[in-house]
């Protein structure tokens, strides 16, 4: 993984580095200006924006800041197509983040814990510049979660394939996967944030007592 930041504060002008990702923000919003978030129904690029933000405040490469910007493409805009056009544009190192960061290119889709299962079979085995990009994902949704959980309670499973319980799993799940790799700080940060919403989701969930 890189550990440089792609930009200078003290650099001027654009580069050509700088223009491939603006490319990609473009790109990104034209696949994924119509999506919206679950439960919030917030606008779905500001994900995507937020896991860029996460992976270049850890140090990541343009590359990887890249490859969170599209992270989704392929999964949910157009499958082996999307991720052609995202490999021609933004080159191999790219595309290929992308498809380990897809639970499934399959149409139609496995079952959710099957596409879960095996995305951390292949988790296991993923490059460091995978795991940055998976673990700024992770992170980001966690977030989301806990927001809309403090906001509407036990309501919110209804929204999520895997309802409380799977959910829950698949986060721990993913930590755990990704803690068999060489540490990174945002798995700290994520691992923190797992934490705490294990800790609010059994507490909301605590017996009332009774008169």
């Amino acid at each position: 993984m890189g550990q440089q930041l792609p930009y200078s504060a003290e650099s001027s002008g654009s580069t050509p580095e700088d223009d491939r990702f603006a490319e990609a923000l473009l790109y990104a919003w034209e696949l994924h200006r119509r999506q919206k978030r679950k439960m919030s129904q917030t606008p779905f690029f500001a994900h995507l924006m937020s896991v860029a933000g996460l992976v270049l405040d850890y140090g990541g490469s343009q590359e990887e800041a890249i490859a969170a910007l599209l992270h989704d493409a392929a999964e949910d805009q157009g499958g082996l197509d999307t991720l052609e056009t995202i490999r021609r544009r933004f080159g191999d190192q790219v595309a290929a983040i992308v498809l380990d960061c897809s639970d499934s290119l399959q149409q139609p889709k496995p079952s959710w814990r099957e596409r879960k299962e095996r995305f951390l079979a292949r988790l296991a085995e993923a490059s460091d510049s995978v795991r940055l990009v998976c673990a700024a994902d992770k992170l980001h949704n966690l977030r989301s979660l806990m927001r809309e959980y403090r906001a509407h309670g036990e309501a919110i499973w209804s929204a999520f394939r895997g309802g409380r319980d799977g959910t829950l799993w698949y986060y721990r799940a993913v930590l755990e996967t990704l803690q068999q790799g060489p540490p990174m700080p945002i798995v700290q940060e994520f691992a923190e944030v797992v934490d705490q919403l294990e800790k609010l989701v059994s507490a909301g969930n605590q017996p009332t007592a009774g008169p």
